[in-house]
């Protein structure tokens, strides 16, 4: 086995030693799509009770006990996030029936919004939904199975087939929460999001989707923006933190002194600090390299 070099040695030792007063930024954005507060791709970035929920790839991704889905928009000021299921059925592809589950925390913090419908397709007329729970079905603004099917390429076949119009269902998350579609007895099912607007307007121009709702934990986030930090959480309290640097961390702001009329107290190494920690580097090469050129 080769030893290493002095110089090779120094700069293993060096880089050790780095990244300990380091930490990373928090990214925010994902290709295209800003990430905010209180949503986080990075570890200690955005609220701890969002954690691990998105995922950044090529796209941005909300990841829930029934798969991923990707990220159609955001909005921060109403506070709704709008994903796409890839498993669900849409007017131009039929797919094979798929449960969308989220986690309990999810449910809480996260759920799909009151205008977020699920349409339960081509149902058995022994389906719970169309028997003792047919209460669980509602009118959606005015539209109907025939006009689903009709419309629709897709879901016409199931008009061919049957010779009939096949029960569907409208309605809401919890139905499809506590129920699987086997449990359901319907073949497909697809969701559509802001169903207020939709009266009067065929399938065909429907926005398909599933909308979320959230809320935001007020932890003085606010106090740390306006300071130029970005917030995050400790991976290990999950108590707030003010990011405000690669190097400087903060518990509520960054800059010491008064911000937007609360003081905060900077946790910033000093100046002093840093100059040590150089002169330290300095003499840790000059004890391996024993180079005078550098060290007299």
């Amino acid at each position: 086995m080769s030893s290493s070099s002095p110089e090779h040695l120094a700069l293993l030792l060096i880089l050790a030693v780095l990244p300990t007063l380091t930490h990373s930024l928090c990214r925010n954005f994902c290709g295209n799509m800003p990430v905010k507060y209180p949503f986080g791709i990075d570890d200690g970035c955005g609220a701890p009770q969002f954690s691990k929920m998105l995922n950044c790839t090529t796209d941005l991704f909300f990841q829930t006990p029934s798969g991923t889905y990707k990220v159609q928009s955001i909005d921060y000021d109403k506070k709704t996030m709008v994903i796409y299921d890839p498993s669900m059925s849409t007017c131009s592809i039929l797919q094979p029936h798929h449960d969308f589950t989220m986690s309990d925390v999810q449910y809480a913090i996260i759920p799909p919004s009151p205008d977020t419908v699920f349409a339960l397709l081509n149902c058995s007329i022994d389906s719970p939904v169309l028997n003792h729970y047919k209460s669980l079905c509602f009118n959606f603004s005015g539209h109907s199975c025939d006009e689903l099917y009709g419309s629709c390429t897709a879901f016409r076949l199931f008009h061919l087939l049957s010779n009939t119009t096949p029960p569907c269902c409208f309605t809401g998350y919890n139905t499809v929460k506590y129920m699987s579609m086997d449990i359901l007895d319907c073949s497909h099912y697809t969701s559509v999001y802001g169903i207020d607007g939709l009266k009067g307007v065929g399938p065909l121009d429907w926005l398909y989707g599933i909308k979320l709702s959230y809320s935001v934990p007020d932890t003085g986030c606010d106090l740390c923006a306006k300071s130029g930090g970005t917030c995050g959480f400790d991976v290990e309290t999950e108590g707030m933190v003010c990011i405000c640097s690669n190097t400087l961390n903060s518990t509520r702001v960054c800059a010491a002194g008064t911000v937007a009329g609360v003081t905060g107290e900077s946790h910033a190494p000093s100046v002093p600090f840093i100059q040590t920690f150089v002169l330290l580097l300095v003499a840790l090469y000059c004890l391996i390299l024993n180079d005078d050129e550098v060290c007299l």
